[in-house]
């Protein structure tokens, strides 16, 4: 009898998207000294300094519970490090703002680029999610999927343009958050069609790719 797969369930989801609600909450409630030297844009930078500690966290987290860091959430931790040290050094909220949009741009260029060349690039993260997929599902995934990242990456621009800072932080997680889980569903008939068995459909919710 083979090892059942172990279950992330919504562990995962509280990898991804934990980190950014600590940024809400901090920023959202927490109450700077007027002594502080960071001036008006304090909220935001002990936001920062908590966003990247908890980024931090969750990768050590995902290594103890899962045995493993997926790449997308080693460099998705990378970039919330760098962009934050940048808000920090310069006191500028655009930088936090800027890191989906790269993000974003990063997985569509490499997912699309990969399918262009006949590689899916996906099935190396989420080969455990997706057992019986074949190539060729495996190939259209990460075009969709590199497809979707580059329409978030315009979206996300387009409310950082529009929206004051706090209104984009809540639109990251009331506009971002639901659309990656309705697309992850649009994408379980195809995923069907190539081999996915039936019984995995739940951890293709539960393991989708990070998009905070």
């Amino acid at each position: 009898m083979s090892e059942e797969k172990p279950k992330s369930g919504w562990l995962n989801i509280l990898v991804d998207y934990g980190p950014l609600l600590v940024f809400l909450g901090v920023y959202k409630f927490y109450q700077p000294p007027e002594t502080s030297t960071f001036g008006e844009i304090a909220a935001v930078i002990y936001g920062t300094i908590a966003f990247m500690v908890a980024a931090v966290v969750a990768l050590a987290f995902s290594k103890w519970k899962f045995g493993h860091i997926s790449p997308m959430l080693m460099l998705s931790t990378a970039l919330i490090v760098g962009f934050g040290a940048l808000t920090i050094w310069l006191r500028d909220e655009r930088f936090i703002q800027i890191k989906p949009t790269a993000i974003y741009i990063l997985f569509g260029v490499l997912l699309i680029g990969g399918w262009m060349r006949g590689k899916a690039l996906l099935q190396i993260l989420l080969e455990a999610a997706f057992e019986g997929l074949d190539r060729e599902g495996w190939l259209k995934l990460s075009r969709n999927w590199g497809i979707f990242f580059l329409l978030l990456a315009g979206l996300n621009e387009i409310l950082r343009a529009q929206l004051d800072f706090e209104s984009w932080l809540w639109a990251k997680f009331w506009v971002f958050m639901p659309l990656s889980f309705l697309f992850t569903f649009t994408q379980i008939p195809m995923l069907m069609k190539h081999g996915l068995a039936v019984e995995e459909k739940d951890d293709v919710v539960k393991d989708e790719p990070p998009t905070a």
